[in-house]
């Protein structure tokens, strides 16, 4: 009898082995979601004027940690082939940059030619002689094929209950205010994911670019969800072509 159990455990041990081996191993790599994240989605050209908005601020932050001049001159230029948000994102930009106080010119001959000088940028010749920075950016838009699940993570309920846990708090402890907070929380919850749209399978990779002489001095890249049913307001139109008279003789 006590053999039989030693060969049975022996069995039982060797089959967890084989177990805990498979475990570990597999032919491919292991699919895992990343960390929950969260990404705006642009449904209006309101939506347009702060994604300007973001990118001004951050850009001249930038600018301030590279030493650059408060007062350098800019240029905003225009995409080839711009696209209706092109246009209008051009427009937003150059309106917050005038609003922020920066020198923005037309067109690049128009900065060039300006002899400007600031008590920033007086002592220091090569400051003099820099060239105006050139402001301009990229759209990419994505297409996904994939499913998109419409995932409501609950972020703001779990707070809140983890918050009424951690002070010790049972159920029957709960009074009207928690209760309510925890209302309002999946109400937040509700509002923060669903009144969206959820999650699309268009996405715009925007980037903005600051550069001086063909050295980048600036760089911001974002990405937000687009409905797919807006897509073509940001794709951009295709090459024109212009039209030839051929005369035809025998």
């Amino acid at each position: 009898m006590k053999r039989t159990l030693r060969i049975s455990a022996f069995v039982l041990a060797a089959g967890l082995a084989t177990l805990s081996g498979c475990a570990t191993k597999a032919p491919i790599p292991l699919a895992e979601n990343f960390d929950l994240t969260v990404q705006p989605k642009v449904r209006s050209a309101g939506h347009w004027e702060l994604l300007s908005n973001d990118v001004v601020t951050q850009t001249l932050a930038s600018l301030k940690n590279a030493q650059v001049p408060a007062n350098t001159p800019m240029v905003v230029g225009l995409p080839a082939n711009p696209s209706a948000f092109d246009r209008g994102f051009r427009e937003f930009l150059i309106t917050k940059l005038v609003q922020s106080g920066q020198t923005v010119y037309m067109q690049p001959d128009q900065a060039a030619a300006v002899a400007w000088q600031t008590q920033a940028c007086a002592a220091t010749p090569a400051c003099r002689d820099q060239d105006a920075l050139e402001v301009t950016y990229q759209t990419q838009v994505v297409r996904h094929d994939s499913p998109r699940p419409h995932f409501v993570p609950g972020q703001f309920t779990v707070l809140a209950a983890g918050l009424m846990a951690a002070y010790g708090l049972r159920l029957e402890h709960l009074d009207a205010k928690l209760i309510a907070t925890l209302g309002l929380a999946a109400a937040a919850d509700y509002g923060a994911s669903v009144y969206t749209g959820g999650p699309t399978n268009t996405e715009l990779i925007l980037t903005t670019t600051v550069s001086n002489r063909g050295r980048f001095v600036s760089r911001k890249t974002d990405v937000y969800y687009l409905e797919n049913v807006d897509a073509p307001l940001f794709m951009r139109s295709a090459p024109g072509y212009k039209a030839v008279n051929l005369k035809v003789v025998s």
